[in-house]
């Protein structure tokens, strides 16, 4: 049991009723609830609960319900399995910062402020400009950089093994989406988000975080944290921010991310977040790991049962 690492989802991953069977089961997530709604001064546990879908979709409302569903997890677990003694964390995009709380480098509030924060911040960016994803299936990462070029657009995310995702103008996205064959992708398909996060249009919301993050009192993680930007592990205070900042425009190296978990000799790990989505990638990523994913109450205890 010591030799796991914590994975916390990133946005897209939210659903309504995430997090519910917890608080009903629980005293200590009821706690955390109840101070996640006072700290961030509208009812995060009620959307999260209880919907609508347009409300937890927001992203001032998915990153905050996202970085509690993952910590409320995270105290189920350590209630049931007192002797796990995670080995290292990590995040994709918004649950990097998740895995930054699960390692002490902030508290649960002062990290649910700034998350609450930065998804204010990034959705203020996505309305002032006008941008698009777009997910790339089957290409290598020198042929989407080439295609990027073209396009003058932007790579987010390399989430696993021929699944890289590009952001930017909607006309940088189109052109890229009509391009996307002759650089030798196999499918790009739009995707269906508010706007080009990870990519320069985030410019103003990654300064507004920054001046955040220049206040925030951070320690030093108590395990190794890697981060997106870099996918190295972090623990001191002044490149944690910087690390931090330039996420929001920077790219989310999550392959290398978890390939330099499994070179620091790490094969174990614990979702913590609704969808298995980090499941599925680091299964592309790397076929001998094994991933257990924490989503509600029934995959809470089949995991106990496993790793008890």
């Amino acid at each position: 049991m010591s030799n796991i690492v914590l994975l916390f989802s990133g946005q897209g991953a939210q659903k309504v009723g995430m997090g519910r069977d917890f608080a009903e089961s629980s005293a200590t997530c009821r706690e955390m609830a109840a101070k996640a709604d006072q700290a961030l001064g509208f009812p995060i546990s009620k959307i999260m609960f209880e919907g609508p879908e347009e409300e937890l979709t927001k992203t001032s409302r998915c990153q905050p319900a996202l970085y509690l569903h993952g910590l409320m997890a995270l105290a189920l677990i350590r209630e049931r399995l007192p002797k796990l003694s995670p080995v290292a964390a990590a995040g994709l995009s918004l649950g990097e910062f998740t895995a930054h709380a699960a390692a002490g480098t902030f508290s649960f509030e002062e990290g649910l402020k700034i998350v609450g924060k930065r998804g204010a911040f990034m959705e203020k960016a996505c309305n002032a400009t006008e941008g698009a994803m777009a997910a790339l299936i089957g290409g290598e990462e020198e042929q989407v950089q080439a295609l990027a070029a073209a396009a003058d657009v932007d790579i987010a995310n390399l989430n696993a093994p021929g699944q890289i995702v590009l952001s930017g103008t909607v006309e940088g996205i189109d052109i890229a989406l009509a391009k996307a064959k002759e650089f030798g992708i196999r499918r790009a398909i739009k995707l269906n988000v508010a706007g080009a996060y990870h990519s320069r249009l985030m410019q103003s919301a990654q300064e507004k975080l920054a001046a955040e993050l220049a206040v925030l009192d951070l320690k030093t993680p108590t395990i190794p944290v890697v981060c997106n930007y870099a996918a190295t592990t972090v623990s001191d205070a002044a490149v944690i921010r910087s690390m931090l900042e330039k996420q929001v425009t920077g790219s989310v190296r999550w392959t290398a991310s978890i390939q330099a978990l499994i070179a620091m000799g790490h094969r174990n790990f614990l979702e913590l977040g609704p969808g298995k989505v980090i499941a599925g990638l680091v299964a592309k990523i790397d076929k001998e790991a094994v991933v257990h994913s924490v989503e509600d109450l029934a995959s809470l205890e089949a995991v106990v049962e496993t790793l008890g």
